[in-house]
């Protein structure tokens, strides 16, 4: 359907404009570059890792360059900021950084180098906190720390683990060195963990008193000073004012390079582009003075880009068709409505060898049921004017975005249509509040009929829904066998099947059973009721003998037959699981009437009318977001599950083409 038909296409060139032909490769980003399958004899490959991780590393210094600058001088953004997607930069913008490239990447260094210079500055602050920590018990000592006393004294700074008085020290000291004749204590500060001290003997009983102060536990200062600690806490609280000076300075000089903000944007993903060629250079075969380059492009730009090629630069182009058994990538090519399901189809697995793309097919029930599980106008209205205003205010938003924003817009239609037609707008909002607030009831009827009030009919039609949906995938399934020329697939696995399924459809519709479902009393003529048994009869017992047709062993084949068979049970459950479309849209009108009957239980009239409002809006949008997951789950689900089983596996490799992965910008391309 939509899967473009893929080539293989080979440049040959002179050496001396292969990175010329590159960039443009890149810029067009409408090949894919694989050289695997090219001959390798007489070739070699260029080293460029190193050239490849200097442009790597100069768009690392760029980018941690603005985290800084975001750090310091924030970007003002919306909190829509996420959908503006890349800024799109003129070409002689860009040209005018590539040329200024020295200058920017010495600004770029300049604003790391002042965040480093800011963060040892910090540290520093941390070293000294912690240096006048430790002098705090000391500031009444009015000698240095590391002061020993006189020519005949010696002087003992220290400090004991516990809480101790004068008098506790020197018991402990006269117990320890009783031979001790003269000795003083004086306590500088004690709290619960030590007891700073200093003591005092004659120079000679030193060791005496030293090792009676062990035996208490006394224990010297880890950290020694040459200055009386009150004035060392002045220089540390000097230091720590002008350091933190420096901080601000080098913040400030961080803020002031936030003009260069865009420039520095511009210049990384020059850098990150130019890598990303260096990449590519490394797996081009090359010989002395010429080089090959190879790979995968869509058919229809094939022609357009040889002839592009062969204008401006001496070289030979071959394009030819893929082998049979070669496996292409995947390129999808929908219109603007179909393409926005493609990220739901991608989620899944892009179409294999050999299968079709249902995207357009895909799109069509993915609305429809997307609505119906929604159904309510007012909800469908205002996601679909949400959508639609973020899509033609942010324009530039990345594809992905796009496509999700585009389909929930579709859904968001189906949505109003299908709640026109069973009459939801905020669920019974128009009843309620022309009964509570003005006294007489009024509402909007429904165009077709109200869920609510006829639940079993909505169950009729999800399951008619969910059997064209399924017979839709047996019938693509049943495309893919006479294209690929599988007649007797064909008609073994899908037109037997399609007898058998109609002729118990046939034959269900008069039932007993289906009346007590649905009311509806259903007669056929006698003659359609006999085809109905005869096309079911013929349905099985072919699906019961050439199910198994691969085999030869008649038992085995019939026991395959049988096998096969029994996957009516399938079918039942998947039929079953479209009443999750009776489930999701009952669910959504019942929560709306709750929070509509919550609102108007304060009755009318000025406090009523505030309640009511509060509670509207806040359970209308917990009910939007709430049944909007449910059913872009179940959506999916219906797809993946009951739609995708019958026909599509998936599992094909998505084009990659050669491309300018950028982060920040995109380059205006000039118009000629």
């Amino acid at each position: 359907m939509s899967v473009l038909q893929m080539q293989r296409i080979s440049i040959c060139a002179m050496k001396k404009d292969r990175k010329a032909i590159l960039e443009e490769l890149q810029r067009l980003g409408v090949m894919e570059i694989e050289t695997s399958r090219m001959p390798s004899e007489g070739l070699e490959k260029m080293d460029t890792l190193e050239d490849r991780q200097k442009f790597e590393k100069q768009a690392s210094i760029l980018d941690q360059a603005l985290d800084v600058l975001q750090e310091y001088a924030p970007e003002k953004t919306s909190m829509l900021s996420s959908l503006e997607g890349k800024k799109l930069v003129e070409r002689k913008v860009y040209q005018d950084v590539v040329s200024n490239r020295e200058s920017i990447l010495d600004t770029a260094q300049h604003i790391l180098l002042m965040k480093k210079k800011e963060a040892e500055g910090k540290a520093e602050i941390v070293k000294l906190l912690a240096q006048k920590e430790a002098l705090l018990p000391w500031l009444s000592l009015s000698v240095p720390m590391d002061y020993e006393g006189t020519k005949k004294t010696k002087v003992f700074i220290g400090s004991i683990g516990s809480v101790m008085t004068q008098e506790e020290v020197m018991a402990k000291i006269a117990e320890a060195a009783p031979d001790l004749t003269a000795c003083d204590v004086e306590i500088v500060s004690a709290d619960k963990d030590q007891t700073c001290l200093t003591a005092i003997c004659l120079r000679t009983e030193a060791d005496l008193l030293e090792e009676a102060l062990r035996s208490a536990g006394f224990s010297r200062p880890a950290q020694t000073i040459t200055e009386i600690p009150a004035k060392e806490v002045e220089k540390i609280e000097t230091r720590i004012s002008e350091v933190g000076k420096e901080i601000a300075d080098f913040g400030k000089e961080i803020q002031d390079q936030a003009g260069h903000r865009e420039n520095l944007k511009t210049l990384s993903d020059y850098y990150r582009t130019r890598a990303q060629r260096y990449e590519v250079l490394g797996q081009v075969p090359q010989t002395r003075n010429t080089f090959v380059i190879s790979g995968y492009i869509a058919k229809k730009n094939a022609a357009k880009l040889a002839e592009k090629l062969d204008r401006e630069y001496s070289l030979s182009v071959e394009i030819e068709d893929l082998p049979e058994e070669e496996e292409a990538p995947v390129l999808l090519e929908n219109g603007k409505a179909t393409r926005s399901v493609e990220g739901v189809l991608e989620s899944f697995g892009l179409p294999a060898k050999g299968e079709v793309d249902p995207t357009k097919i895909m799109f069509v029930f993915y609305v429809f049921l997307f609505g119906l599980m929604l159904s309510d106008a007012a909800y469908g209205l205002i996601i679909f004017v949400a959508c639609a205003v973020l899509l033609k205010k942010y324009p530039r938003m990345s594809d992905g975005m796009a496509k999700s924003l585009r389909m929930f817009m579709y859904c968001g239609i189906s949505t109003l249509v299908w709640g026109i037609l069973f009459g939801g707008y905020f669920g019974d909002v128009v009843n309620v509040v022309s009964r509570v607030f003005f006294g007489h009831e009024v509402g909007i009827p429904a165009l077709w009929f109200v869920p609510l009030n006829d639940p079993m009919k909505l169950l009729i039609f999800s399951m008619l829904f969910g059997l064209i949906h399924l017979f839709t995938g047996l019938a693509i399934k049943g495309y893919m066998c006479l294209r690929d020329k599988r007649y007797m697939d064909f008609f073994c696995d899908v037109v037997l099947w399609f007898a058998f399924l109609i002729g118990l459809i046939l034959m269900l519709l008069p039932s007993s059973l289906f009346y007590s479902i649905s009311q509806m009393h259903i007669v056929f003529p006698a003659a359609l009721e006999t085809f109905s048994k005869v096309l079911a009869i013929v349905g099985a017992v072919g699906l019961l003998l050439m199910s198994g047709r691969s085999s030869k062993n008649p038992a085995l084949r019939i026991a395959l037959g049988a096998y096969d068979l029994y996957n009516i049970t399938g079918w039942l459950s998947d039929v079953l699981s479209y009443s999750r479309l009776l489930a999701l849209g009952l669910a959504t009108g019942v929560i709306a009437s709750v929070v509509n009957q919550m609102g108007s239980m304060a009755g009318k009239g000025v406090f009523g009318a505030i309640v009511f409002i509060i509670v509207f809006i806040i359970g209308h949008i917990f009910n939007i977001a709430i049944n909007l997951l449910g059913a872009y789950v179940h959506t999916n689900r219906l797809q993946y599950v009951e739609f995708f089983g019958k026909f599509y596996e998936g599992g094909g490799r998505a084009f990659n083409p050669f491309k300018a992965n950028t982060k920040y910008v995109d380059v205006k391309e000039e118009t000629k």
